[in-house]
């Protein structure tokens, strides 16, 4: 791929700049008394340091609000085309994108939480054979975030799921429920679960509970 001219232009030209600047800089320093440099190295480059630590500061913080907000306005408006889809399968992406821009967490979800657990368990019932594994693990998990004890039942049914990547889901949903109900379960899954990942989050899921 051929580079624009232009945009080689624009960096040399950028950097010609900078050089100039640094020249600049070293030029107009070594015509300075003594005096006014120790002034500069003492009072001046401190403050600029304090100024730039606080810009950097506000920067962060106005940067986490907007991110904020904008996830707000974005989950808004994904619980609103949930409540108007009657499509089963639109719901359910509506559904799991929420979860993700909400970063897996419940608060804000609250009016909406019972409508979502009843659709991931739904999902959990309906969703059979191989070739929809993914979309169940993916009910799984997200029931561990949305849900309530009720669901720990379909989380553990979950756990002999024939696929391992629904089980190991599972054991990450009880494990964000912290349900004590399901810790003999867990600790026998982690150890007896012929999958690696299954054990392991097993055994993770055992710790956010503990």
């Amino acid at each position: 791929m051929r580079r624009h001219p232009q945009s080689g232009q624009a960096n040399l030209t950028a950097i010609l700049l900078l050089l100039g600047l640094v020249v600049s800089g070293v030029w107009v320093w070594k015509r300075l008394s003594p005096e006014v440099q120790d002034l500069i190295i003492d009072q001046a480059l401190p403050l600029a340091a304090l100024l730039l630590a606080v810009l950097a500061a506000i920067w962060i913080i106005v940067g986490k609000v907007k991110k904020r907000l904008n996830r707000r306005q974005e989950r808004a408006r994904l619980i609103t085309l949930l409540e108007k889809q009657t499509s089963s399968e639109k719901r359910l992406e509506l559904a799991f994108a929420m979860i993700e821009v909400n970063e897996y967490r419940r608060a804000g979800l609250e009016a909406i939480a019972p409508q979502l657990q009843e659709l991931f368990v739904t999902t959990l019932q309906r969703a059979l054979g191989d070739k929809q594994h993914r979309v169940r693990g993916m009910a799984a998990s997200h029931l561990g975030v949305i849900g309530d004890e009720t669901a720990v039942t379909h989380l553990l049914a979950a756990l002999e799921d024939d696929h391992a990547y629904v089980r190991s889901s599972a054991a990450l949903g009880l494990g964000r429920l912290r349900a004590s109900a399901a810790k003999d379960k867990l600790a026998y899954v982690s150890k007896e679960d012929w999958d690696q990942t299954v054990r392991s989050r097993a055994r993770e899921a055992l710790e956010r509970i503990r």
